[in-house]
C-alpha cells in the first residue's frame, strides 16, 4: 500500500491557489449566476467553489488545479515532478483518478502527457510496496492512449517481477510488445532475469532468441543471464554457443559465467570440454583456479568414475594454497564412497573435521556405513566421538552403528552407544529399538529384551509384527517355544496382524526345538484361522525336514526325502512356484551327502523353472565338490558364477581357499585371498583358519604369522583353532619361544586355551 500522505510537497502551491480562488469566488454570485454556455471552459475558481466530494475526487480536483497552475506558470513540465511524486504517494488517490487528473491538464496526444505520466509511473513503481497500483495506472494510461517511455516501463517490469511473479512480468512484457511498445535491452534484461530467477528458463531463452528479430542487441548482462538459464536447463550446446556469441560481440564473459558453463559440461559428463573451457577461462581472467572451479572439476571426475584424478586435483589445488570447503570434501567423500574407497572417505572426513569443517549428516553417514561395510567399527565409533556434540550424527547414524554391532554379536558396545545416543538428545526410532531388541535376543538375554519391549509404547512406538517376531526368534533360540507361541496370542489381542513371516518363524521353531511331530497340527490350526500358505511357508517346511531328518540314518533320510519330494510335487501341482530356497534345500542336502548327480538333477529342474542360481546354490556345489576333493569341478562352478555376474561372498571364497589348501595348492589359495581383498570381500576367522592351515602344512610359518597382522587390521579375532595350528607349527619347527609368545597373546586376546593347546605345550617342556 502507498503511505497515506497529504500533498505536502505542494502545500504552498495549494495555499496560493486557495487564496487566488477565494478572491475569485467573492466576485461571483453563488446562487444567481447563470450557468456558462454549453461547451465553455469553467474557470478554476468554480472548481474550488464546489463542495469537496468524497475521498479521491476532491484530492484529484486539487491536484488538477495545482498542476494547471504550475504548467501555466512554467514553460517546462519538470517543475510539476515534485507535485506528481507526492500525489503518487497519496493513498487517497486511486491510480485511475491520478492518471485522469493529469490528463485533464494536458492533451493526451502531447509529449507533455508522456513525460508527466512516465514520471507518475516511475514514482508508483519505485514507491509502491505492491505492484498493483503501478500496474493499474499503466493500464489506465494505455487505455487513454498514452504510452509511457521505456525507462518507466522498465521500472514497472522490475516492480512486477519483484512484487508479483516472473510470470506476471512476462505477461506484462508481452502485452507491451503486443501493443507496439518498443522494448530495449534493459527491459529484456529485467524480464529474462526474472524468468531465470523464477525457474522459467525456457521463456528466458525464448526472449533472448527474439531479441535479434526485434533488432535489439543484447548487452553483457543479457548474455550472462541467458547462459545461466541454459546451464540450468543443462543445454550445454546452446550455452557454449551463446558464450561464443558473447565473446564475438566484444564482451568478455564474467568468471561466474564461465563457471556456469564448466559446471553444466561437468554434469552432462563432457569432461574434456570442461577442462578446455577451464583453461580458456583462466587465460582470459588471468586468475588461478579457485575452490569453486576446482570443486566442479572434482565432481566431474567423480561422475566419470575417475576418483583418482579428483583426489590428485584436490592435492594439487591444496598445495597451491586453495582452502577446501565443506562442498569440496562432500564431493570427494561421495565420489570415493561410490567406488568403495572406504579408507579415502575416512581420511577425508577426519581431515575436514580437523580443519574445523563439518560434513553434512548425509555425507557423515556414508562414511560410517563404508567403515561398517569393511568391519572397521572401532574407526566408525571413533569418528562419531569427534562430532558427537555438533549435531551432525542423527538417529540414522546411531541406528546404523547399533544395528551393525548387534548383528555382529557386539551387544556390549551397542548398549553403550544406545546410552550415548540418548545422552546426546537423539531420540531412538522404532528401527533402532528393533536393532537393540535383536541384539538382546541373539545373545539370549530375554529379560533385557522384554524390558526394552515394555518401554516402547511409552516412547510412542507400539510393537508391530517385527517386534513380536524378533522376540519369538529369541525365545526359539533359547528352546522356549511355548513363550514364543504365547506372543502370537498377544499380537492378536493388541490388533497386530500376523503375516507369513510370523507363521513361518513358528513353523521353523518347531524344527529347531525338535518338535517336528507338531508341525502338521500347527499348520492345520493356522489354516483354520485363514492362513494361506505361500512359497515361503512350503520352503520353511522343506528346510525344516532337511534340518530334522537328513543327517539321521539312511532309512530315516530316505523317509524324510520322500515326504519332501511329495510336498514339492504338491507345491508344483497347486501352481505355487518353488523358489531358489526350496530347490537349494535339496541341492544342499545332496551335496553334503556327496550325491552330486542328484544335486545336479535339481539344478536342471531349477533352470527349467526359469530361475537363476544364486550364491547359495553355487556355494552348495562348491562345498560338495570340495568335500570330495574334486577342486577342478569346484573351480568350474566358481568360474561359472563369475561369468553369470553372481558376486562371490566370504563363504564361497573360504570354501575354495580351504579346499585348495587341503590339496596342497596353497599358492592358488593365496591368490584367491588376494582376489577377495581386492573385491572388498572381508575374510572371517574361518578364512584365516583355512589359510593358516595351508601355510603351516607347507612349512611357511612366517607367512601364517603374517596373517595375524591382517586379522588385527580387519578386526577379525583369531579363534582357538588358528592359535593351536600356529603354536603346533612353531613347536614342530623348534621355535619354542614363539610358541609361548603365541600362547600369551592368545590369553591376552580373551581366547581360552583348550586341551589341544596344552597337549602341544607340555611336550615342549619335556623336550
Amino acid at each position: 500500500m502507498r503511505p497515506t500522505r497529504l500533498l505536502a510537497a505542494a502545500s504552498s502551491t495549494f495555499r496560493r491557489r486557495r487564496l487566488y480562488t477565494a478572491a475569485a469566488v467573492s466576485t461571483v454570485a453563488p446562487s444567481s449566476a447563470a450557468p456558462p454556455p454549453q461547451g465553455a471552459v469553467q474557470p478554476l475558481s468554480t472548481q474550488f467553489a464546489r463542495p469537496s466530494p468524497a475521498r479521491g475526487h476532491g484530492v484529484a480536483d486539487d491536484l488538477a488545479s495545482s498542476l494547471r497552475a504550475l504548467l501555466a506558470s512554467s514553460p517546462t513540465v519538470q517543475h510539476a515532478f515534485h507535485l506528481l511524486r507526492s500525489a503518487a504517494l497519496d493513498t487517497r488517490l486511486p491510480p485511475n483518478e491520478l492518471v485522469d487528473a493529469v490528463l485533464s491538464t494536458v492533451d493526451p496526444g502531447s509529449p507533455a502527457a508522456v513525460t508527466l505520466l512516465s514520471h507518475v509511473l516511475t514514482c508508483l513503481s519505485r514507491a509502491a510496496s505492491d505492484c498493483a497500483a503501478a500496474a493499474a495506472a499503466y493500464s489506465r494510461m494505455v487505455t487513454r492512449g498514452v504510452v509511457p517511455d521505456a525507462k518507466s516501463r522498465t521500472d514497472l517490469l522490475v516492480t512486477t517481477a519483484l512484487g508479483a511473479s516472473a510470470a506476471d512480468a512476462l505477461t506484462l512484457f508481452d502485452e507491451m510488445r503486443g501493443k507496439g511498445c518498443y522494448a530495449d535491452a534493459k527491459m529484456y534484461d529485467v524480464v529474462i532475469r526474472a524468468c531465470v530467477r523464477g525457474g522459467m528458463h525456457c521463456d528466458a531463452v525464448r526472449l533472448f532468441d527474439e531479441m535479434a528479430g526485434a533488432g535489439v542487441k543484447p548487452d553483457e548482462r543479457v548474455y550472462a543471464i541467458t547462459i545461466s538459464g541454459l546451464c540450468k536447463l543443462r543445454d550445454a550446446d546452446r550455452a557454449l554457443q551463446v558464450l561464443g556469441k558473447m565473446r564475438e560481440a566484444g564482451f568478455e564473459p564474467w568468471e561466474l559465467t564461465y563457471s556456469s558453463v564448466v559446471d553444466v559440461l561437468v554434469k552432462v559428463r563432457r569432461m574434456d570440454e570442461a577442462l578446455r573451457l577451464k583453461d580458456q577461462m583462466l587465460l582470459a581472467t588471468g586468475k588461478k583456479m579457485d575452490v569453486v572451479l576446482a570443486t566442479m572439476l572434482m565432481h566431474g571426475y567423480c561422475l566419470n568414475g575417475e576418483v583418482g584424478k579428483a583426489l590428485d586435483l584436490f592435492d594439487e589445488v591444496v598445495s597451491d594454497g586453495v582452502t577446501p570447503t565443506n562442498v569440496t570434501y562432500g564431493v570427494l567423500i561421495k565420489g570415493c564412497d561410490a567406488e568403495g574407497m572406504t579408507d579415502e572417505t575416512y581420511k577425508l572426513c577426519r581431515q575436514m573435521i580437523e580443519q574445523g569443517l563439518l560434513p553434512s549428516t548425509y555425507e557423515f553417514n556414508l562414511v560410517i556405513k563404508g567403515l561398517l561395510r569393511d568391519k572397521r567399527w572401532k574407526d566408525a565409533i571413533g569418528l562419531l566421538k569427534l562430532v558427537v556434540d555438533t549435531g551432525v550424527p542423527d538417529v540414522f547414524t546411531y541406528g546404523c552403528l547399533i544395528h551393525w554391532l548387534c548383528k555382529h554379536q557386539k551387544l556390549h558396545e551397542a548398549v553403550n552407544l544406545w546410552d550415548k545416543m540418548k545422552e546426546a538428545g537423539v531420540k531412538p526410532s522404532i528401527v533402532t529399538y528393533h536393532s537393540l531388541l535383536l541384539g538382546y535376543c541373539e545373545k539370549g538375554r530375554m529379560d533385557e529384551a522384554l524390558k526394552l519391549y515394555s518401554e516402547m509404547p511409552d516412547k510412542g512406538f507400539p510393537p508391530n509384527e517385527v517386534t513380536y517376531t524378533t522376540l519369538m526368534k529369541g525365545y526359539i533360540k533359547k528352546k522356549a517355544f511355548d513363550n514364543a507361541y504365547a506372543l502370537l496370542n498377544e499380537m492378536r489381542q493388541n490388533g497386530v496382524s500376523c503375516g507369513d513371516y510370523t507363521y513361518n518363524i513358528l513353523i521353523n521353531g518347531l524344527y529347531m526345538v525338535n518338535r517336528v511331530c507338531e508341525v502338521d497340527e500347527m499348520l492345520k490350526r493356522f489354516l483354520s484361522e485363514g492362513f494361506v500358505p505361500t512359497t515361503m511357508t512350503y520352503n520353511s517346511i522343506i528346510n525344516g525336514f532337511v534340518k530334522a531328518g537328513m543327517m539321521g540314518s539312511a532309512f530315516g533320510m530316505y523317509r524324510q526325502m520322500r515326504k519332501k519330494v511329495k510336498l514339492l510335487i504338491y507345491v508344483r501341482r497347486d501352481g505355487i512356484q518353488p523358489d531358489i530356497a526350496a530347490y537349494n534345500a535339496f541341492i544342499d542336502t545332496f551335496c553334503k551327502q556327496g550325491n552330486m548327480s542328484r544335486a545336479l538333477h535339481f539344478l536342471v529342474l531349477l533352470l527349467k523353472d526359469g530361475l537363476t542360481p544364486d550364491v547359495t546354490v553355487y556355494n552348495s556345489f562348491v562345498t560338495g565338490y570340495k568335500n570330495l576333493k574334486m577342486m577342478a569341478e569346484a573351480s568350474k562352478f566358481y568360474y561359472s558364477m563369475i561369468k553369470q555376474r553372481v558376486v562371490a561372498d566370504t563363504e564361497i571364497y573360504t570354501t575354495l581357499i580351504d579346499g585348495f589348501s587341503k590339496v596342497g595348492n596353497v599358492a592358488f589359495a593365496l591368490e584367491l585371498y588376494s582376489e577377495m581383498m581386492a573385491n572388498h570381500v572381508i575374510p572371517d576367522d574361518k578364512t584365516f583358519t583355512a589359510l593358516t592351515h595351508g601355510l603351516c602344512r607347507s612349512g611357511d610359518i612366517d607367512g601364517a604369522k603374517r596373517l595375524l597382522d591382517d586379522m588385527r587390521r580387519l578386526d577379525v579375532s583369531p579363534n582357538i583353532v588358528t592359535y593351536n595350528m600356529l603354536i603346533n607349527a612353531c613347536v614342530r619347527d623348534g621355535k619354542l619361544q614363539e610358541a609361548f609368545q603365541l600362547h600369551d597373546e592368545m590369553l591376552s586376546s580373551g581366547v581360552v586355551p583348550d586341551d589341544t593347546t596344552y597337549d602341544i605345550l607340555p611336550r615342549t617342556n619335556n623336550s
